[in-house]
């Protein structure tokens, strides 16, 4: 096993290697230049839309879900174990100034995120069975022409891939069981023989009732997702960001401290003389990696919940789903970082992953820890279970586009998606965020490739709706 995590430890550094950080970055502040800066001066505007309904006529045949539902699907997928244990592992490998190169990310890839959703809607199709389909396959397709097909084609196969090998299954299955045996059997006393291996009963009850509650809604189709998505999304998110709260609140001294501390690391201003330039690239290594796992700005995922929406205008959906990247970095994850870096949890030796956000709660929250470990562990069973549902419906998505919507193709890809999901607690922690993190790269370079070329479109696009509106 070492020797496999030792390759893929490799391959991992390779495919998000500076290169790609640079490409995501620049993509992001290509797109903001070319729009201006959109996403600072109408993210007021996006809000607003959020909660109103489009008046346009037809809304109802162009879309399968509300725009409202969208983001939610989109959010769904988004915030998982990354806003929790992927926040945490950044700031363990990469220092406190991980955080510093999350945001930046999450700030140019707003623009990022506004420009692919907005492709999406524009590009989208409808299926033989009359269902709306639509995604980076898409505006690859249809926007770039059909010569670039096999870029689409590639996009769609890492796609199926990063749902059932990386963000959508093992990662979230595997934090979810962590956090169960985290409260439940800590010293892992009670446990039983399974695949070879002995795992705490927890972790095996814990897997089997989480296959059990994914089947059910999986089986359902976009709309049984959505529909658990719109209620439970904002549910898990007002809960995590009111205890969080609570935590920066009591500590609200700390916090210039911390914040000083994360800008310093950012830059490599806190290591040794020498090391400056190798803890900088570190940082920005994991702190863009990790932001872009969360958020997906870039990665052409949420693009795919978008084309599903009710609505005529693409840059309408654009404004409302960068939002997104918004509430789930900008918001959710700074405040699992600023918790952590607070509390020093980072610091402390023989802890990973989950168990440092948990100490961190642990240590900040002015309650018993058994209560902060359970208000820690809800939140997360709720962000993972949405994740494994909103990464099913991608993949699906990808699926159809690579079999040309072979209905038993898709029927089939659920059962593996729900064995995965079966599975996913016996994956080596190490092994599950290294594999995420591959499937994650590749599936971004062609999404890049296409918002480069697809530029002009967009501008033009923002342009015509906005005199449109204005007159």
């Amino acid at each position: 096993m070492e020797a496999f995590n030792a390759v893929l430890g490799r391959i991992d550094d390779f495919v998000w290697g500076i290169p790609l950080i640079v490409a995501i970055l620049a993509v992001g502040f290509f797109l903001t230049i070319r729009l201006g800066g959109l996403q600072f001066r109408r993210m007021g505007m996006g809000f607003r839309l959020l909660f109103s309904k489009e008046s346009s006529k037809g809304t109802e045949e162009q879309g399968e879900v509300t725009s409202f539902q969208a983001l939610c699907t989109a959010l769904s997928a988004t915030i998982g174990t990354g806003n929790i244990v992927g926040v945490a592992t950044a700031i363990a490998a990469g220092g406190p100034g991980a955080m510093f190169w999350m945001w930046l990310a999450a700030l140019v890839g707003t623009a990022t995120k506004f420009s692919e959703c907005m492709l999406s809607v524009k590009f989208r199709t409808r299926a033989e069975d009359g269902h709306i389909v639509g995604g980076p396959f898409y505006y690859i397709e249809k926007g770039m022409g059909k010569q670039w097909t096999w870029l689409a084609k590639i996009f769609a196969f890492f796609g199926v891939l990063v749902g059932l090998w990386g963000i959508g299954t093992f990662t979230q299955v595997n934090g979810i069981t962590s956090a169960i045996k985290g409260f439940f059997d800590p010293d892992g006393v009670h446990t039983a023989a399974l695949f070879g291996g002995s795992y705490s009963v927890s972790v095996i009850i814990g897997g089997l009732i989480l296959t059990v509650c994914v089947a059910l809604v999986v089986i359902g189709g976009l709309k049984r997702i959505s529909m658990v998505a719109e209620k439970i999304v904002p549910f898990m998110a007002i809960i995590y960001i009111v205890i969080s709260l609570i935590v920066l609140i009591t500590h609200i001294t700390a916090i210039p401290a911390a914040l000083v501390e994360i800008v310093q690391s950012a830059f490599g201003l806190r290591a040794a003389a020498g090391g400056a330039v190798g803890a900088m690239v570190l940082a920005m290594q994991k702190g863009i990696a990790r932001g872009i796992f969360s958020n997906e700005a870039g990665l052409g995922s949420a693009p795919i919940a978008a084309a599903a929406a009710q609505t005529d205008e693409p840059v309408r959906q654009g404004l409302i789903s960068m939002l997104g990247t918004i509430i789930d970095t900008l918001i959710i994850c700074s405040m699992t970082g600023l918790t952590i870096v607070i509390m020093g949890a980072e610091k402390i030796e023989g802890l990973e992953g989950v168990q440092i956000t948990t100490k961190a709660f642990q240590l900040g929250l002015p309650f018993p820890e058994r209560v902060s470990s359970f208000l820690l562990m809800l939140c997360l069973i709720f962000f993972a279970f949405t994740t494994i549902l909103g990464w099913d419906y991608y993949s699906e998505r990808c699926l159809d586009y690579l079999t040309h919507n072979n209905a038993g193709a898709v029927r089939i890809y659920r059962y593996l998606y729900i064995l995965c999901v079966f599975i996913g607690p016996y994956m080596t922690v190490s092994a599950v965020w290294t594999i995420a993190d591959i499937v994650n790269g590749l599936m971004a370079i062609p999404n890049l490739i296409a918002l480069v070329a697809l530029n002009g479109v967009v501008v033009a696009e923002v342009k015509s709706y906005f005199e449109r509106i204005h007159a």
